[in-house]
């Protein structure tokens, strides 16, 4: 998987949230926090190849072997130094019944993946990174394909001009994603009503329910939220196309698709844009067989979001709530008072959402930033998720009626320099069941320097937790993957 900057029964419902109350201030919680010494990760030298897999329906099942695997950026640089960067690599660490092993991996850069040149190349910024590439057995043939918008030439049309941008997909097969000197990859053939811009804020998701990997984005020229039905032909083309959905100014995110390959229709979330201040949500939930429906409902404000079965009903649910960052600009005064410092979640079933506040921040570690989202997570494989909620010192899982602190520390001197206490902590990316044992574990990253104390970017650090307890699946650092041995 590629971890992403994070009616219900009401008895269950209540318990979820009556669990955010108790973490206001003077509660203790129900678990001691988990905290890892900072020798915990290392840098695995040598590498080599994932056996291959015979296919699988699981859109993060790189090679198909029955096992989530890990994709994770790699940096080739300090990127503490103040000079321009190079372009990131993505590394892909593969599953096994021990979960993520560092060894097995590999590292694709732009070229190894075949993508054309970017408008980077041309003296201007490029943006290949991990963080904007997705996962997805496009054409269904049981093996996930990397799919990387990549910015093209200068464009426009009437009203926008900026950087063409097109997915293309690099094809999947037993060992993972086909790269090489052979290697090109398909761009995705997009709409004419996309115009001469493109597509951007791309996402994957199965927003009909019929089992085949679809992806959503927004048109670069304003006029509509563009959905691509899989499955697509090796030519990049989608079985059919939807531009009904109205188009907003801000970032798409989709429900998981189900991991089991189990049809389950993925509702679509319009996060409006931000300038740092809490901005709204627009939800277009799924309709099995039909698509996102073609009004959203409007949510509450708050930049963290998580889709998950909250209150272990079945049915998905969505929570919204504050992430913790303020641009502190003439007007944020006039926030409502329900917004700050609270989480709400909405039924998937209708009925009415429930709001509880968060965890309070230390006050010493409190920042104009914030500490970052929320993830879904079912560490004890109960059937209902937790939400994970990034704080100032690490994460707190927030299940039924239980909290526990998740923290693990980079370490004390990193790139030559000492970190300070208040940016050493691990940062939430995510959750999955890498093993196959029917529980999640947690994903935590680090990484040295401002960029990531900041805003959590250029993570080295990883920590693959044993779901909640001080043990880890796997602990290391992505220092020396892009070394050439």
């Amino acid at each position: 998987m590629i971890p992403r900057r994070l009616g219900a029964p009401a008895g269950a419902l209540a318990a979820l949230l009556a669990a955010l109350t108790a973490c206001g201030g003077s509660g203790e919680p129900d678990q001691r926090a988990s905290r890892s010494p900072s020798p915990a990760v290392s840098t695995p030298a040598e590498s080599r190849a994932p056996a291959p897999g015979k296919g699988a329906k699981d859109p993060d099942d790189l090679n198909g072997d029955g096992y989530r695997d890990l994709v994770v950026p790699v940096g080739t640089g300090d990127p503490g130094n103040g000079g321009e960067q190079p372009e990131e690599r993505l590394g892909v660490v593969y599953g096994s019944a021990k979960g993520p092993d560092p060894v097995t991996r590999t590292v694709h850069d732009r070229d190894g993946l075949g993508l054309p040149e970017s408008l980077r190349r041309a003296g201007q910024s490029g943006d290949f990174s991990a963080d904007r590439a997705l996962t997805a057995d496009l054409d269904g043939d049981g093996f996930a394909d990397v799919v990387t918008p990549v910015a093209r030439e200068e464009a426009k049309d009437s009203r926008v001009a900026t950087a063409r941008r097109v997915p293309y997909v690099t094809w999947g097969g037993p060992r993972g994603p086909r790269t090489g000197t052979a290697a090109k990859a398909t761009p995705v053939r997009l709409p004419a009503g996309t115009g001469a811009l493109g597509v951007e804020s791309l996402v994957r998701g199965d927003f009909d329910g019929d089992g085949h990997h679809d992806l959503a984005g927004l048109a670069q020229n304003h006029s509509s939220v563009v959905l691509l039905y899989g499955p697509f032909s090796r030519a990049g083309a989608p079985a059919r196309t939807d531009t009904s959905l109205p188009w907003r100014d801000g970032t798409l995110h989709a429900d998981a698709i189900d991991p089991s390959g189990a049809p389950r229709a993925t509702s679509l979330l319009v996060h409006l844009v931000s300038d740092g201040e809490q901005s709204g949500n627009l939800l277009f939930r799924a309709r099995r067989g039909a698509g996102p429906g073609p009004s959203g409902t409007e949510l509450r404000r708050g930049n963290a979001h998580a889709f998950g079965d909250f209150d272990g009903d079945g049915r998905r649910d969505v929570a919204i709530g504050d992430d913790g960052s303020r641009n502190d600009e003439p007007g944020h005064e006039t926030e409502s008072p329900d917004i700050g410092g609270s989480l709400t979640v909405y039924p998937g079933k209708g009925g009415e959402p429930a709001t509880r506040r968060l965890p309070r921040a230390a006050r010493k570690g409190d920042s104009d930033y914030g500490p970052g989202g929320f993830a879904a997570a079912d560490p004890d494989g109960d059937g209902r998720d937790g939400i994970l909620v990034a704080t100032y010192e690490g994460a707190t899982l927030l299940d039924g009626d239980r909290r526990t602190e998740v923290l693990r520390e980079g370490p004390a001197r990193a790139n030559s320099r000492k970190t300070p206490a208040k940016w050493r902590h691990a940062r939430p990316a995510g959750a999955a069941d890498f093993d196959g044992d029917g529980k999640d574990e947690l994903i935590l990253h680090w990484g040295a320097g401002t960029l990531f104390g900041l805003y959590g970017e250029h993570p080295t650090h990883w920590w693959i937790t044993e779901g909640t307890t001080s043990r880890d699946r796997a602990a290391f650092a992505t220092t020396r993957f892009a070394d050439r041995s």
